[in-house]
């Protein structure tokens, strides 16, 4: 099967079951056998259910040709990031604790998936319990654009799985940058939802209040039919928003006419360099070409909670791994054992200082979308981020924060986020740019992001996995 096949957008792909020029049976059979030919060097997949999606994808096949056609994600192949309980199939969370374990039930946006006629192909790698690091034990997965350069966090194998073709969208979580991080890393297009929209059952918590489940795609219109099936009320998550679903896909078919966006110049500009810059330029040059005012803001100081960040996840990690930490410390990583430590250190009075000014940026944040409709902004401030330059984060705790400036805010407030492809560096690795929306408008997010990328192309590169540098 061709390459452009397996790079098809997933509504693309989904349009072609639908009509029977294409089998799903067909199409998963050459996903399987690319994974089989291509994962061995860039680790993306923890474990192939190559006989469970045959199985699905005959059904699907067979359902379609019925007229029980079930939407857009019906036959189509997709994958998991390995924190989602897949019942009876190994789920780690990039755990060397948890190899073992083998759920009762699916979580419920796997369910969900499968109730829609998704074909699951497998589970993927991510950092150790969706931290910042993998386990020494695991092999980390490799960046398809170009080995030697980062593939982001923690939802680094969805992200490269479905960069390198070897899925056409991808299930990942969020609670400091790690949906977005991984598809700047590999051009694609991620959206991280308000915290709340979609179910968190089933998922293995890092920090419960900051963890976010979303999806990865290849455009906005594919992140709007994934989250389509994913959102919703869950009675088994009573945390999980109980408004109704809007039509992703037909939010993605309207134009930007009279939308408002705001950009702070002085936040996308200050210490970010010229590259991104420009990036963000020709965004805001397209959008204003598309009928989009742009607007000028003064986005809150997020200084202070970037500096929060680390002690409130800390302390929901430590309250999450509390049965196996530290009765189990051996079997942890070092970089996960030491944000479970600083979490069980932090006094009562100073997490709740962090809770309270967590809770009045959230309320200026929201005060903010009382005047624009989306905010414009960089995923992170420096050019594409090579493996050298990630194994020195430890060290440079200035770093990390450059790094989480523009994400962790949002997953701080719960503000839903897409991030875009939208430029390139002079080697030729994705760069891209956020959008940010009022709480629960991710239709929003879908209908700015799609129509962008109905003016550009730039997600509509691949990377070039025959002359792909190695280490």
């Amino acid at each position: 099967m061709a390459d452009a096949l397996h790079y098809l957008e997933l509504t693309a792909l989904a349009a072609r079951l639908k009509a029977r020029d294409i089998s799903a049976l067909d199409v998963t059979r050459a996903q399987l056998d690319r994974i089989d030919a291509m994962d061995r060097d860039l680790g993306s997949y923890v474990h192939v259910m190559a006989e469970t999606a045959i199985a699905e994808a005959k059904a699907a096949d067979a359902e379609i040709a019925q007229g029980r056609y079930r939407g857009p994600l019906h036959g189509v192949p997709i994958a998991l990031k390995d924190l989602f309980w897949t019942k009876g199939i190994p789920t780690a969370a990039g755990t060397m604790l948890h190899c073992d374990f083998r759920p009762h039930e699916d979580a419920t946006v796997v369910r969900r998936l499968k109730d829609a006629g998704a074909v699951i192909l497998g589970k993927l790698q991510l950092t150790e319990g969706a931290y910042s690091d993998h386990h020494p034990l695991v092999t980390p997965p490799k960046n398809p654009w170009n080995a030697s350069y980062w593939p982001g966090i923690s939802s680094s194998g969805s992200a490269v799985a479905t960069a390198a073709g070897l899925c056409f969208g991808s299930l990942g979580s969020d609670t400091g940058g790690s949906i977005r991080w991984p598809c700047a890393a590999n051009g694609l297009t991620g959206l991280k939802p308000s915290w709340g929209r979609v179910s968190r059952h089933g998922a293995f918590e890092l920090a419960a209040t900051l963890d976010h489940v979303g999806p990865i795609g290849r455009s906005a219109a594919d992140a709007g039919a994934l989250l389509g099936v994913l959102a919703g009320h869950d009675p088994n998550d009573p945390t999980s928003v109980f408004d109704p679903v809007p039509d992703y896909l037909a939010a993605a078919a309207q134009d930007v006419r009279g939308l408002r966006i705001g950009v702070d110049a002085a936040w996308n500009s200050d210490d970010v360099d010229v590259t991104t810059q420009h990036v963000l330029a020709d965004a805001i040059d397209a959008f204003r070409a598309l009928g989009a005012g742009i607007v000028d803001v003064r986005f809150p100081d997020v200084m202070q909670a970037i500096a929060d960040w680390t002690p409130n996840c800390a302390v929901e990690a430590a309250v999450a791994h509390e049965a196996t930490y530290p009765a189990r410390k051996n079997e942890y990583g070092p970089m996960l054992a030491s944000l479970i430590e600083a979490g069980r250190a932090l006094s009562a009075l100073d997490y709740q200082k962090i809770l309270l000014r967590r809770l009045a940026l959230r309320g200026r944040v929201t005060a903010l979308f009382e005047t624009i409709d989306l905010l414009l902004i960089p995923v992170h401030p420096f050019p594409p981020v090579t493996l050298a330059m990630t194994q020195t984060l430890g060290e440079q705790p200035d770093l990390i924060a450059k790094l989480q400036r523009y994400t962790c805010p949002f997953d701080v407030t719960g503000h839903p986020t897409i991030a875009l492809p939208g430029g390139a560096s002079a080697d030729g690795l994705p760069i891209a740019f956020q959008l940010v929306a009022a709480h629960l408008d991710e239709a929003m997010l879908v209908r700015a992001g799609a129509a962008f990328q109905r003016a550009t192309s730039w997600h509509r590169r691949h990377p070039s996995l025959s002359s792909r540098r190695q280490h």
